[in-house]
């Protein structure tokens, strides 16, 4: 278990994504935009792979014995999807996210507000997602494999209106 607090690994990366939109923003690579949206791409799609991936980790922890093997290796597996992938990949779509919507002067369209907003309750799972990494790394669970088999439908949902709101900008 490592030693630092999960509010301080928030504030880490909240600092992080603060520092690299920052960075964006003041360095402003108009001539790169092509390869950050490909940049974006790529994040997004990580983040959203280990967002699809670690709910079914957690149906098959749910129903795994406390303190077994099976349990533990759930534990290793559930934090590095988390830390070496989830994280930094939420990291990257919103810092680069964010500059290509002010770069290409989205900000006032309606289509960025939902999408902004699906991806608000995204990052929210993703936090709710954390914690659940956390409660099974102390064997405190409390919900059934059911629960999570549900769970995981929602960043599928959230993903295709977020798609839909960028691809046909219906409003």
């Amino acid at each position: 278990m490592s030693d630092t607090s999960p509010a301080l690994r928030a504030v880490v990366a909240l600092g992080v994504t603060a520092v690299l939109t920052a960075g964006l923003f003041l360095w402003d690579p108009v001539e790169l935009s092509l390869w950050f949206k490909a940049l974006h791409v790529v994040a997004v799609i990580a983040w959203m792979a280990g967002m699809l991936y670690l709910p079914r980790l957690f149906v098959y922890h749910a129903v795994a014995e406390k303190g077994s093997v099976q349990s533990e290796t759930f534990k290793v597996m559930e934090r590095r999807l988390l830390r070496a992938i989830m994280n930094p990949s939420m990291i990257v779509s919103w810092a680069v996210g964010l500059w290509l919507a002010w770069s290409g002067d989205f900000f006032s369209d309606g289509w960025l507000h939902g999408k902004l907003a699906l991806v608000l309750l995204l990052s929210a799972m993703h936090g709710w997602m954390a914690r659940q990494v956390r409660y099974f790394a102390d064997d405190r669970n409390e919900h059934p494999q059911r629960h999570f088999r549900i769970v995981n439908e929602i960043p599928t949902v959230l993903m295709i209106g977020i798609v839909i709101l960028v691809i046909v900008k219906p409003f």
